[in-house]
């Protein structure tokens, strides 16, 4: 797989490579010719290398004997940033970090999968950063994003979209839907929009007023 480095402004999302399920090489080609900043997760370096991915941070605790200057000539230049809070995820840190650059969004991959705590914990995370991070987590099956109050795009009639409720939502509604919602009320653990399915081909409007609503665009 090419590098990536065609994009070399912050105008697109950065990129985090974490070490959970790997996805296709198509998605992760999408996602690193456009991405300014990549950034991969401890030990994940070493599945990044046989894909002859070039990235500029290599990030984590580097905990259970990882020893991370042995990738430096290999993937020179290249930053490494040893953190090793044990309060924090690599990717919870890897957040923080482009905070601090002042880097608005990210794509992740590779970050769900594998161990459930972790991918939960993982989801949650983009409702935690919320005021400071636009985050989207990708895989072959999933896009996962925080919906703004008021949302509005076009899809394919059948495109699969799950609404998964961050503890309680008020006030959804929804238009262009196969089982609509009007003024409705969702809450983690008791009642979801789960499999719902664009109706026809066009807008998708989806809006609440209470909570933090996470879309899910599915394929199975």
């Amino acid at each position: 797989m090419s590098s990536h480095h065609i994009v070399r402004d912050d105008q697109e999302p950065a990129l985090i490579i974490a070490n959970g399920a790997s996805c296709h090489d198509e998605l992760l080609g999408q996602l690193l010719e456009w991405s300014p900043l990549v950034i991969v997760l401890d030990a994940a370096i070493r599945r990044v290398i046989k894909r002859n991915i070039k990235v500029d941070v290599l990030l984590g605790d580097f905990d259970r004997g990882f020893q991370p200057e042995e990738w430096v000539k290999e993937q020179y230049p290249i930053e490494i940033v040893h953190a090793p809070d044990q309060n924090k995820t690599d990717l919870e840190k890897a957040f923080d970090y482009l905070i601090a650059r002042k880097i608005p969004a990210v794509n992740v991959i590779w970050a769900t999968g594998k161990r459930a705590d972790h991918t939960m914990n993982n989801i949650s995370n983009i409702v935690r950063y919320r005021e400071h991070l636009k985050i989207v987590i990708h895989d072959d099956h999933s896009k996962i994003h925080l919906l703004p109050r008021y949302f509005q795009k076009w899809y394919p009639k059948d495109t699969m979209i799950s609404l998964i409720p961050i503890g309680q939502v008020h006030g959804v509604t929804t238009d262009n839907l196969v089982y609509p919602l009007h003024d409705e009320s969702l809450q983690m653990g008791y009642r979801s929009g789960n499999s719902n399915r664009v109706a026809t081909d066009g807008m998708v409007t989806i809006s609440h007023y209470e909570g933090d609503l996470l879309l899910m665009e599915c394929v199975d």
